[in-house]
């Protein structure tokens, strides 16, 4: 008998109490630098670099040439498949390349990027969206998909993939948590523009059509939750609930805020859908906003930049393609004791090598930093198997026996200690005595296994094909054996056919000559006969015994 799906328990969708995550992190904040200064535009730059590949999935594939002009809201390279976003100009130019570029990467290699000199005109060309409470979900879900929206949270998730998981939600939830205590993107979002993020609320809500629609913010953030507040009530909005959350590291992490707020588990290796959430960042329901009511696709973000290697910490809307030189010279410049630049915050960000990396979809914070602020790590030592590590860990994981595995190399037993579990919020490194850069081997660890399924794949591919090889040479042989058979078989008959005739033929002969016989026949004419006649008379008497013999004799 088969066994029953499991089914998780209904939501409490009362959020009466608040659960708490295994592990994490209470870290000083110190996002106030930048979200008590107002948003401030970081300016058109002279080039604009933009990575055909911004968001998880396929990259996007060009559709501009070298030359060619361009206008803000231009779609210049399109999605490749399901999982894909198509890429926007953000701004009127000319496409100056279409070559590889320096990207954000913690491998820090180069990849395809198109290259826009801008002109300054900011001249556009947008398509307007009719009302969309009279649009169904998959005409909203296209407009999304076409708008070129993804996770702005820094996962970089296609949105509208991620909002077509959508049978049976019973929670939609909007993620106002920072990720880390030193980015303040959304906080200044919610802060300024807690309009723009209702409004995208509620074009989310209504393509999922959820049972409850929730706006999560850390207790250490009262001001974007009083600005949402103001803004549900300017809106009349009753349907929608802004909720504060404990400000600890890393609750902005998609499966720690849903364990915070309903106590329920999303599965290993599965995802909230599975259990009836939606989640999205508020920076996601902000880009829906202007892609469905102003009709323009993502072209721009808000990014934090901070630290303290640059004079003017603050917030920035930023152009996609800005390379960090441009955003750096707008924050003021660098301090003199400036030694590293990092994209993302002091706990998961990754150094730059160049300021010529552009902004995209996914960054969210730049983080210049000094010696003194972000000294660089001892060596690491060996591991004194504290157990530290698997006590802050907020996925629940055993930190040490991955670090061993993924060192070892042996990632299969990686895999059964669920590596792929691990959010890479470093909390484990964070703690360690030992200095141990746990969340590096993790990532390599990663890396390897999937370029050894990529390798299998292509493996599987060319066995695939091998095989279709040999069964396409065995059916040619087999046909060409049949072939051969029919042909023998055709002359086989036909020869049988000649016999028969040629059979036919010499009894039609010998009838006659019997005939000739008994009548006694004797040639006419033959008296008077010259000796010449005579003799041509016995030598057609001997071809036509010579031919009958040779006719018996065949």
């Amino acid at each position: 008998m088969t066994e029953a799906p499991h089914r998780p328990a209904p939501l409490d969708l009362s959020f009466s109490r608040r659960y708490r995550f295994h592990g994490g992190l209470h870290l000083e904040n110190c996002r106030a630098a930048a979200s008590d200064q107002p948003i401030l535009p970081a300016g058109i730059p002279p080039q604009l670099v933009l990575p055909l590949a911004q968001h998880i999935g396929e990259p996007a594939e060009c559709l501009v040439t070298v030359g060619e002009r361009v206008l803000r809201g231009e779609c210049i390279a399109q999605a490749t498949g399901k999982i894909s976003a198509p890429v926007h100009a953000p701004t009127s130019g000319t496409i100056a390349a279409i070559e590889a570029r320096p990207v954000p990467h913690p491998s820090g290699l180069p990849a395809p990027c198109v290259v826009i000199d801008t002109d300054g005109a900011d001249e556009a060309a947008v398509a307007g969206t009719p009302d969309y409470t009279q649009l169904e979900p998959e005409a909203l879900l296209e407009v999304l998909r076409e708008s070129g929206i993804v996770g702005l949270g820094g996962a970089g998730f296609p949105t509208a993939v991620k909002l077509g998981r959508r049978n049976h939600v019973e929670l939609l939830l909007i993620n106002g948590a920072e990720c880390e205590p030193c980015i303040a993107c959304d906080d200044g979002l919610m802060r300024e523009r807690a309009q723009d993020v209702i409004e995208g609320v509620r074009i989310l809500r209504h393509i999922v059509q959820p049972a409850a629609t929730v706006i999560a913010v850390e207790d250490n953030m009262p001001e974007a939750e009083q600005a949402l507040h103001d803004a549900l009530v300017r809106l009349g909005e009753t349907g929608i609930r802004v909720l504060n959350v404990p400000a600890i590291y890393p609750t902005g992490g998609e499966r720690q805020l849903i364990r915070v707020l309903t106590g329920h588990e999303v599965p290993s290796q599965g995802f909230p859908a599975d259990i009836g959430i939606i989640c999205q960042n508020v920076g996601t329901a902000a880009a829906a906003h202007a892609a469905v009511n102003r009709h323009e696709p993502l072209l721009s973000r808000i990014v934090t930049v901070t630290g303290d290697g640059v004079r003017h910490a603050r917030n920035f809307e930023v152009l996609l393609g800005t390379p960090l030189a441009h955003l750096i010279e707008a924050a003021g410049g660098y301090t003199e004791q400036i030694e590293r630049l990092l994209i993302g915050g002091p706990m998961m960000g990754y150094t730059v090598s160049t300021e010529a990396v552009p902004v995209i979809k996914t960054t969210n914070c730049v983080l210049a930093v000094t010696a003194h602020s972000m000294p660089a790590p001892p060596p690491a030592q060996p591991c004194i198997r504290c157990g530290r590590c698997a006590e802050v860990c907020p996925a629940t994981l055993l930190p040490q026996q991955l670090y061993w595995h993924a060192r070892a190399g042996n990632h299969d037993a990686a895999q059964d200690f669920d590596l792929f579990d691990c959010i890479e919020c470093g909390c484990c490194a964070h703690v360690c005595p030992s200095h141990i850069p746990l969340v590096q081997y993790y990532r390599h660890a990663k890396t390897a296994i999937w370029a050894e399924e990529i390798q299998l794949r292509a493996s599987d591919i060319a066995r695939e094909r091998h095989e279709a090889r040999l069964a396409r040479i065995d059916r040619i042989k087999q046909e060409r054996a049949a072939q051969l058979v029919r042909k023998k078989q055709a002359l086989s008959d036909k020869a049988a056919g000649n016999d028969a005739r040629q059979g036919a033929i010499q009894d039609a002969l010998e009838r006659v000559r019997r005939r000739k016989e008994s009548a006694g026949i004797t040639p006419r004419n033959t008296d008077n006969l010259t000796p010449e006649q005579q003799q041509k008379i016995v030598e057609v008497e001997q071809r036509r015994r010579d031919r009958t013999r040779q006719q018996d004799t065949d």
